[in-house]
């Protein structure tokens, strides 16, 4: 078995924004984002496949990775009207079949991708070290109990991805909205809420708690 590094990266709150906004557009969101990791792939990178709203990336080794997720997410983000990506990275061996790869190892970079928050990039102590050494900030997390992972895993988080961009999230589909055009903003709880839509302004407006976690 050959050792890579892999990346599970994907779009955070794709479900809801599914919900929200139907499956046309979820759907041409999912092929534009495996479009934009194929053309950010350098060489010795590799799109395994696309899942969903995910892609699972390979690379030659930690360096490789933390540059390639660190070009994809910044990519993302200065698209429009697309939600942020996360990212979970692994380095181990994997068993490949038919243009395809298998094992442990991509199995724990996608639990460690879904820990991770819109916007931020986790990996486990190997890849982080190859992240310090390219001078990007680390932060130690912790070891964390991943579902069907047998052993508590250390986690650190990546400061790679795109510049703070002023915006805010959409509270109901999860989209990055720019202040500037977006469809409107309400009040709750002493807090300002923009929406991409107004029909997650109208969603928002009907169960403001659903979407805020107040009461």
């Amino acid at each position: 078995m050959t050792s890579w590094t892999f990346a599970m990266v994907d779009l955070a709150g794709y479900t809801a924004l599914t919900e929200t906004h139907g499956d046309d557009l979820a759907a041409d969101l999912a092929v534009a984002f495996a479009g934009l990791a194929r053309a950010n792939l350098d060489d010795g990178d590799r799109l395994i496949k696309p899942i969903g709203d995910a892609v699972l990336l390979a690379s030659t080794g930690p360096r490789a990775a933390v540059a390639l997720v660190d070009r994809l997410l910044t990519a993302t983000a200065e698209l429009d009207g697309f939600p942020l990506a996360r990212a979970g990275l692994h380095h181990g061996p994997a068993v490949e079949r038919d243009g395809d790869m298998f094992g442990a190892a991509i199995n724990l970079a996608a639990r460690v991708a879904g820990q991770a928050a819109g916007g931020q990039t986790l990996a486990t102590r190997e890849v982080a070290e190859a992240a310090r050494e390219l001078s990007y900030p680390v932060t130690r997390i912790g070891k964390v109990a991943l579902r069907n992972v047998s052993e508590h895993q250390e986690l650190f988080e990546l400061g790679i991805g795109p510049l703070p961009r002023t915006g805010s999230v959409d509270p109901v589909c999860r989209m990055w909205v720019d202040r500037a055009t977006a469809a409107g903003s309400l009040r709750y709880h002493d807090a300002e809420y923009w929406f991409f839509s107004l029909d997650c302004a109208r969603r928002f407006a009907s169960e403001p708690e659903t979407h805020t976690g107040h009461d």
